[in-house]
């Protein structure tokens, strides 16, 4: 046991650098507003991007699928957890991204890995972004296969790593976030779907936080008008964000799907997620597709309150998604920064490594519909006076 002498340690030393994570206890339904420790705070940390996550017809589908599937699947999708509920999802989704197939992981997390360890192992080469979510990251380190970096959303790099490629490699898989989860930026698509072709690679982008959010009736990214399985044959999507429920799908070809039935081990050893989250996404997917004010509305949100942070000369990094991070630095400071928001009933996760790089410490600002002008006029107001206060001399 000796070997595991050093756990307390560690633990010390994160806390005293201002690293330890903490959870929090919330007492509400998610919204706009949520009980926090007995008080009501104004929520800037979610990725309920559309504000669904508690919509009274999402709910009510919800429990009409309790009513008729019960609560668990009680089996992987593979021995008898795949129900109607499953099939009828699978087949909306790839209708909504223009695909032949999709097919439902349990999360966003267990798509990644168990898609990229299905398509590449010994032999093979993959390629990811350097800020790629983790779950991708971890994805390529565990499929054995040689893993590469290039530089953020650089492809130009992609390319030149790309030509150092040995002549009897075997599979080529490119892997990048559609929107990055901590700096709200959107990678290259074209310049990808361009590179992938010339090197004759496959394309995998990951979609998780502009499914719903963008394109027409809320495609995303990888908009099916003008992007098809030849362009980006890979298309992995999560449900938790903008959908407003559970779960995460991949959607391609009809052979890509077969091949991660059969060799996807976090899909065939996974419980299958409720029928009853099914039924509820099928719900939610009607409104996403029909309700486009809640994107316009969003996005006059997000004009809003990057255009009050540069009044106020915040640093805030380039992006024109719901995530909209403010640049700290330093994690000691995004900490006090982040309390003394709480203090005005403000609730904004400071961002620390090592989920982002040392130095770039950040408030994730998350917008969603469900916010109003006025919420974000609070928050400028807030922050103007945390930030000045707290500003180095």
């Amino acid at each position: 046991m000796a070997a595991f002498d050093d756990i307390e340690t560690t633990l010390t030393r994160l806390d005293k650098r201002g690293l330890y994570r903490r959870r929090r206890v919330v007492d509400s339904a998610l919204s706009r507003t949520m009980v926090l420790d007995g008080r009501e705070v104004l929520n800037f940390c979610s990725n309920d991007y559309l504000g669904l996550a508690s919509d009274p017809r999402v709910a009510a589908a919800f429990a009409a699928g309790i009513e008729r599937w019960g609560v668990g699947s009680g089996a992987s999708h593979l021995i008898c957890g795949h129900t109607s509920a499953h099939h009828e999802l699978e087949e909306a989704l790839a209708d909504f991204t223009g695909r032949e197939r999709a097919l439902l992981f349990s999360t966003g997390y267990g798509a990644n890995v168990g898609t990229i360890n299905a398509l590449v192992s010994k032999r093979d080469a993959v390629f990811e972004d350097r800020l790629n979510h983790a779950s991708l990251l971890d994805g390529g380190w565990i499929s054995r296969a040689t893993f590469n970096w290039y530089e953020h959303c650089d492809a130009r790099d992609l390319e030149a790593r790309l030509g150092s490629l040995q002549d009897d490699a075997g599979r080529t898989l490119i892997v990048s976030d559609g929107t990055f989860s901590m700096d709200g930026d959107m990678c290259p698509i074209d310049d990808l779907v361009s590179v992938a072709r010339r090197a004759g690679a496959w394309l995998m982008i990951d979609d998780a936080h502009g499914i719903g959010v963008h394109g027409a009736e809320g495609t995303g990214l990888v908009d099916p008008e003008r992007f098809d399985t030849q362009d980006v044959p890979v298309l992995m999507a999560t449900l938790g964000k903008a959908f407003g429920t559970f779960g995460a799908f991949v959607a391609g070809d009809e052979s890509l799907i077969e091949y991660l039935v059969q060799r996807a081990r976090n899909y065939i050893y996974t419980t299958a997620l409720p029928s009853a989250v099914a039924v509820a996404t099928l719900a939610s997917l009607d409104i996403v597709r029909s309700e486009e004010w809640r994107r316009a509305h969003l996005n006059e949100l997000i004009e809003r309150f990057r255009s009050g942070a540069h009044q106020l000369g915040l640093d805030l990094m380039p992006s024109s998604t719901p995530i909209q991070p403010i640049l700290i630095g330093d994690s000691g400071r995004a900490m006090s920064v982040s309390r003394a928001l709480e203090e005005r009933d403000i609730l904004i996760t400071a961002i620390r490594p090592p989920t982002v790089p040392q130095g770039t410490a950040r408030l994730r600002v998350t917008l969603t519909a469900a916010h109003t002008a006025d919420d974000i006029d609070r928050l400028l107001e807030a922050l103007s006076d945390v930030i000045d206060r707290r500003a180095p001399e």
